[in-house]
Formats: structure tokens, C-alpha cells, sequence
């Protein structure tokens, strides 16, 4: 008798269906077909343990369990469930008639306890679509599983459990929970707010700007300036995610097994800050089964990296297709797997190496040429996609003792929120593009056309500054969004004047020491 069982495998961020077919025959052994990797392989151990806890066997015949579609490659222990049911019914252990009905997945302890596993939400999905009444999986992934609606979620313990369920002698209540209502009441929930931030006026304001228009940001300043503490609250600003954007993001945090026992849809825009020792691929994405790297765990959010200079040349390089496409695309021999990427860069690093250069009060001891040499730590083209380039200067003590409050985060935001709906309108036609910061070149000619004398005013910044050619379309994009966010059509010189001034790395003569 063969026994189909329906369990999943999940590829970059997208769950595909996969048959677990057992055929118990005359003979001896057990085969395990479909190209399995080596933890599926082990299962044949962990099963028969399993069993013998709940006083079923393992036929001593020849079993034979293949993993369809055979010509893909499966991986990971969360087979064990399905292929242990799939024994118990084609050997006549039990018999029951709701197997193909739900689709499966459990990683099986020695004692028949299930262990939780990754990549529940886009599974589950996938579930749905294909038409399962079910998802029987572990009890501590059911919360990650419910956010899916319309499908019953059947959270179980142990392999006794989920037979007692099929054979009908112990009924389970589906879980359920209202999304909806979980999401609104959590999408304000944040552990900081842009008013415990004393003085730093013209920082609060360039992030203001950064958040309306998508631009990517770089600080720099002395350690001690408040960069990282700022850049933390970078994501209080942004606008709320849309149910949408919440979904994808849940659905890369699952795969990456980032979600805990209590799971729920990820409510706040991501904030990911690695440390400057990552790897190129634990940035980016891979591995044999590629998983997504910390680009893409800031999708719809934000990626800080703090020091940027210190991050190795290649890690930094890497990043700038997925800066432009807004995607990771990681090749194999068979496969080709897109992870998305979607994140505002935040960037911060010290001057110079001893972190004094340019300091009011503190003198530079570092040598002729090592403020350049540090500066060139970053390359042309990764800070050709840096939109603000933003000097942090030292609060002083008269600011840090003010009792003056501060603008909360609540308030930046409604402006923030006012600024990319103006945005959503404007390229209402135009499906890959959201806000300003995404707008090619062609099109910034287009859209952000100035008159004579801010055509004069721009041509003498360039000229006295000596700021680069790559600054010109970066000065037009911060411009048009400084213009939104004070409400009005038309870029005037004021709106050109202050986006003039956050292109600090671009002037020629800065890093001269």
C-alpha cells in the first residue's frame, strides 16, 4: 500500500509543496529517494524512536520513501512528521482518511516530541493556495501559522497527538487570531522616541528629510555625537507598514527563523544594525540552501551601519546592486533564488581615525593624509547612492541640560506621512517606483526642474564647493523633497540652498588636512 503524505520546502522567500510517497514492500532496508539532504536522511533514526515511544514499530521490510518532485533538492529536518505518518499508514498502523487533507511538517525528538522549525508563514501560504483544509505542524509555530486566515491551524506535541488527530479519537481546536486587530493596536510600539533627543536640530531635520523621500543618509561625526542613538530612531519617522509590506516582511524573518514562540506579524518597520566584522554572504544572502542575509531582514526598513569604514571593502561593494535593483539575487547551478531588499541605508562614521578631525573644541592628531585615506576606505560608487551627507557635531552641555522638549517622533512622522502620499500621487502610473529617492535620472529631469535662478544658484554651489558631478541629480532628488514636505509644487531656492548643503563628502577640499 502506498500512503501520500503532503509536506513543504521553502526556496528563498516562496513555499513549494512537496509529496512524501511510502511504500512498504517485501524485502528488507529503508531507502529515502528524492534527493534528500543529510538531516532528512537521519530521520529513519529519529522515526524509529519515535515510534517505539508510542508502542507503534518500524516495519522490517522494505520501506521505501520518496520526496517528490525527485528532481529537487530537499533539506531540513521538518519531513520527520509526514514521513513517520506516511510509514504508519502504508505499513496499516492506522488508517485514516483526512491525511491528504493537511499538509504536514515537524522535526521529531527521540522521544516523539515535535521541535519547532523555519519558514511557517510563507508554508502556510502556500497551504492555502493549494487548497488544504490544514497545517498540522509543532504547537510552538501555531501563532506564526495563524496569522494566515482561512486554513485550520492544528498545533500538536507529540507524534501521539497528531495519529489521535487523523484517526479521529482527540479533536484539536483550530488556532486562531485576529491580524488585523493585532497589527493596529502594535504599529505604534516603539521602545524610542525622537524627543529623548536633546538639540541636534539640523541632524532630526536632514532624517526628516531622509524619511519623506526614501534617501539613503550618512553621518559623520566625533564618537559621542549622538549618531547611533539618532539613527536608532530613524524608524519612529518612517510611515506605518501597510499590511502588505508587514506580510512580506514576516515571510523573510520566518525563513531566516528570526521569529520566536509567540510569533505575530512583524508590526514596526525593521531596524538592522550588524556588526562591522559580517561576511559578504551573511550580508547579502546565500549558503547552500540560500537563506536571506541582513539586506533583506531590512526589507521596508532600515539598514544602519555603524563605523562604515571599518566594514571590509568587498562586504560594502556588494551592496551596491541591491541599493539599485531594491532585490538580492543569489545563483546556484539549478536554481536562482530572489530575496527582497528593499531598505534606507543609514550610514555613520568618525572623520578621521582618531575621530577629531573638523571637532570645535578637540584637536586632530592624525597625520598628513589619513583623513583622506580613511575617507577613500569608501568607494566612489557605494557613496554615489548616499542621497544626504550629514556632519554631527558634539550637544553641548547648555543643550543637554535644556528642559525645552523636543518634537516627539508622533509629530516628525504626520509630516513625514504627508510628504509620500504627495509622492504616492505622483507616481501613481509607475509600478516600481514609490518615492523620490527611486527616481532614475530621465525622470529627475522631468520632475524636479528648477528655474533660472536656481539653475544660477546651483551652477555657483558646484563651482565654489567644488562638489563632484554625481552630486547634481542627489542635490535635485533631497530638493523635490524638501519641497513636498513644505507642501509646495515647485523647487525654490531655499528648498536647492538646503539640499546644497547635505553633500559634505563631495566638496573637494573636505578632507584636506
Amino acid at each position: 500500500m502506498v500512503a501520500k503524505v503532503y509536506g513543504s520546502s521553502v526556496y528563498g522567500v516562496e513555499a513549494n509543496t512537496i509529496t512524501v510517497e511510502v511504500n512498504v514492500l517485501q524485502g528488507t532496508k529503508f531507502f529515502m529517494v528524492g534527493l534528500p539532504d543529510s538531516a532528512i536522511k537521519e530521520s529513519e533514526q529519529r522515526i524509529e524512536s519515535a515510534l517505539k515511544q508510542f508502542g507503534y514499530r518500524m516495519p522490517r521490510q522494505k520501506v521505501v520513501v520518496n520526496l517528490a518532485p525527485a528532481d529537487v533538492r530537499k533539506e531540513g529536518s521538518a519531513y520527520d512528521l509526514p514521513i513517520a505518518l506516511g510509514i504508519l499508514q502504508a505499513s496499516a498502523q492506522i488508517n485514516s482518511e483526512k491525511l491528504d487533507q493537511y499538509l504536514i511538517l515537524g522535526e521529531l525528538s527521540l522521544e516523539g516530541f515535535l521541535r519547532p522549525i523555519k519558514g511557517v508563514l510563507p508554508i502556510a501560504i502556500e497551504a492555502r493556495k493549494r487548497g488544504f483544509k490544514g497545517f498540522v505542524l509543532p504547537k510552538d509555530n501555531t501563532y506564526e501559522a495563524a496569522i494566515v486566515n482561512k486554513l485550520d491551524i492544528i498545533g500538536v506535541e507529540n507524534l501521539q497527538e497528531a495519529v489521535d488527530f487523523f484517526e479521529n479519537r482527540l479533536e484539536i481546536s483550530p488556532v486562531s487570531i485576529d491580524t488585523r486587530d493585532i497589527f493596529a493596536h502594535t504599529q505604534y510600539e516603539y521602545g524610542a522616541d525622537f524627543a529623548d533627543v536633546q538639540g541636534q536640530e539640523n541632524i532630526k531635520r536632514s532624517l526628516e528629510i531622509a524619511a519623506a523621500g526614501g534617501h539613503n543618509v550618512i553621518m559623520i561625526g566625533p564618537p559621542g555625537a549622538g549618531k547611533t542613538m539618532i539613527a536608532k530612531r530613524l524608524p519612529t519617522i518612517l510611515p506605518p507598514l501597510t499590511l502588505q509590506e508587514a506580510l512580506e516582511t514576516t515571510k523573510i524573518h520566518s525563513v531566516a527563523g528570526k521569529l520566536g514562540k509567540q510569533a505575530r506579524l512583524i508590526a514596526q518597520r525593521p531596524f538592522r544594525s550588524p556588526h562591522h566584522t559580517i561576511s559578504d554572504v551573511a550580508l547579502v544572502g546565500g549558503g547552500g540552501n540560500p537563506q536571506p542575509g541582513e539586506i533583506s531582514l531590512a526589507h521596508n526598513g532600515v539598514l544602519f551601519l555603524d563605523e562604515l569604514p571599518e566594514f571590509k571593502r568587498t562586504v560594502l561593494e556588494v551592496m551596491r546592486q541591491p541599493l539599485e535593483e531594491r532585490r538580492v539575487t543569489i545563483s546556484r547551478a539549478k536554481v536562482a533564488v530572489d530575496f527582497p531588499a528593499n531598505f534606507m541605508l543609514v550610514a555613520s562614521m568618525n572623520p578621521c581615525p582618531c575621530g577629531f578631525y573638523n571637532h570645535p573644541e578637540k584637536e586632530c592628531v592624525c597625520p598628513a593624509g589619513a583623513v583622506q585615506r580613511y575617507l577613500n576606505k569608501i568607494s566612489g560608487p557605494l557613496l554615489d547612492r548616499i542621497d544626504l551627507h550629514v556632519e554631527v557635531t558634539p550637544v553641548s552641555f547648555d543643550q543637554m541640560t535644556s528642559v525645552r522638549k523636543s518634537e516627539t517622533s508622533e509629530q516628525i512622522r504626520q509630516r513625514v506621512i504627508v510628504a509620500r502620499e504627495i509622492q504616492t500621487k505622483r507616481f501613481e502610473t509607475m509600478p516600481d517606483i514609490f518615492c523620490n529617492a527611486m527616481m532614475p535620472p530621465q525622470m529627475v529631469k522631468n520632475i524636479c526642474q528648477i528655474n533660472e535662478a536656481g539653475k544660477t544658484l546651483l551652477k555657483r554651489a558646484m563651482e565654489k564647493l567644488g562638489l563632484s558631478a554625481r552630486a547634481y541629480d542627489r542635490i535635485l532628488k533631497v530638493s523635490r523633497t524638501i519641497a513636498d514636505l513644505a507642501g509646495i509644487q515647485e523647487i525654490k531656492i531655499e528648498h536647492l540652498a538646503e539640499a546644497i548643503q547635505y553633500r559634505s563628502l563631495d566638496r573637494e577640499n573636505w578632507a584636506d588636512n
